[in-house]
């Protein structure tokens, strides 16, 4: 019954609905007819295929970087005294150049500063000043939020000299 009733109401709304409000439009399109038709459409227009651009550069030094200063060691003055302690225990990280290794944050605990330092196996190291890091005998001098201050000793023909270097803080992907 209710059915009924729906279908019934249903038709007398669509019935109310159909007038023929719409004889200015048929007036106008049939004017519009009469007088040469709506005007020509052009046509699509064509495209040229794209070309992806191929960026070569993706290798280099980003350019907002701070350019890398090259210094040669013999620049350093050479002391009698610098030499590496070839009797200490290397610790884990001496077994990777500093330029694999990637500082990725810091951690204080107790007032003392740990750098949280990344190595190209993936694994995280704590460092502190004092400790060593990279094969040319890399002492840490420093270490602060954002980067790490090391002291190498590296062979300069004939004799050791220190070179200074920092590694800076940067994010994994």
């Amino acid at each position: 019954m209710n059915r009924k009733i729906l279908l019934l109401n249903a038709s007398l709304l669509l019935t109310a609905c159909g007038g023929s409000g719409h004889d200015d439009l048929k007036v106008f399109i049939d004017k519009t007819v009469a007088e040469g038709g709506g005007g020509n459409i052009d046509p699509i227009p064509t495209f040229s295929p794209y070309k992806p651009f191929d960026y070569s550069a993706t290798l280099l030094r980003a350019p907002f970087d701070q350019p890398i200063v090259v210094v040669d060691p013999l620049q350093f003055s050479s002391k009698l005294s610098v030499k590496p302690d070839e009797n200490r225990l290397k610790e884990y990280l001496e077994g990777f150049g500093v330029e694999s290794l990637v500082m990725v944050g810091t951690l204080e605990q107790d007032g003392e500063v740990f750098a949280l330092v990344n190595d190209p196996q993936g694994s995280i190291h704590y460092v502190k000043e004092g400790d060593y890091m990279g094969r040319n005998h890399g002492k840490i001098m420093r270490t602060t939020a954002t980067n790490i201050q090391l002291m190498e000793i590296i062979s300069a023909g004939g004799g050791w000299v220190e070179r200074p270097r920092t590694l800076k803080l940067r994010e994994v992907e």
